[in-house]
């Protein structure tokens, strides 16, 4: 694993990792964006794995977000999510000139990833949506609310989501209670509300997204709705796109039991797609 670090929007530094096959040259690129109550540092097996397969990985932590600069958990616009792992995906692509790359987001991640691609499917071998933030636990209403105050209390913190939801392996949730890099996350009104616009913009253009598509979902997920994933399966305008539903599992599928199956899912699709 390698770290560094490189200058987002505003001039924030942003964190990101990287990891690379040592025996063999890569034969593709993963780009990883993590949700919330989370970072890169969660990905260090999962790319360990994909790197054993000759994939090269790359993760960042959003602003604001692990060892990102930025006021915690704060994004002003969500374009500014969009455009640092625009930034990443850009320097991956210069490291690893003509190599495919494929984009995994999860929940929050999903939402940043999928927005990306509505307007840089070209750069994109693939994109995996994993445990997809489009629908939440929240009533319509409470959202619309929160939208509208956004602008008159951007900075107050609102939503927690509880780390118990997000995997079935205690010792996962033991080790995202200790860390100091998640502790006493709290989502605040304005991040809320530009993740809901931009579901909105989702939801509005699900059907021009073209590129291959993976969709992975939890049935017991108690943080994002299943049923967020099968709507962007059923809109998603691609002919080759895949939904996969794990009974039973938890929020955070490659952090949960069983994480081994979802992986060599997510490994026989990318590998499928790599001539």
């Amino acid at each position: 694993m390698k770290d560094q670090s490189f200058l987002g929007v505003g001039g924030l530094n942003i964190h990101a990792s990287s990891w690379h096959p040592e025996a063999q040259a890569s034969r593709g690129v993963v780009v990883i964006a993590h949700g919330f109550n989370s970072h890169s540092g969660y990905y260090g097996w999962v790319a360990s794995e994909l790197v054993k397969s000759g994939l090269s990985v790359y993760a960042l932590d959003h602003r604001g977000r692990g060892k990102s600069d930025g006021e915690r958990f704060y994004v002003e616009k969500v374009s500014d999510y969009v455009d640092d792992l625009g930034t990443l995906i850009q320097k991956a692509k210069a490291r690893e000139p003509g190599l495919p790359v494929f984009l995994l987001g999860h929940s929050a991640g999903g939402v940043i990833s999928c927005t990306y691609a509505l307007d840089h499917q070209r750069e994109l071998r693939g994109l995996i949506c994993e445990s997809f933030a489009f629908q939440v636990y929240a009533p319509d209403f409470a959202l619309a609310v929160l939208k509208g105050i956004s602008h008159l209390a951007p900075h107050a913190h609102v939503l927690k989501l509880p780390n118990r939801e997000f995997s079935r392996d205690q010792k996962v949730v033991d080790g995202m209670n200790a860390d100091p890099l998640i502790a006493h996350e709290v989502q605040p009104t304005r991040t809320v509300a530009e993740m809901v616009r931009a579901d909105e913009r989702l939801k509005r253009e699900f059907e021009t997204i073209t590129l291959p598509v993976l969709i992975l979902h939890g049935s017991a997920d108690k943080v994002t709705k299943p049923g967020g994933s099968q709507f962007f399966y059923e809109k998603a305008g691609s002919k080759d796109k895949t939904l996969k539903l794990y009974e039973d599992h938890a929020h955070d599928l490659l952090n949960d039991f069983d994480k081994e199956i979802v992986l060599a899912d997510i490994q026989a699709w990318i590998d499928a797609r790599i001539p």
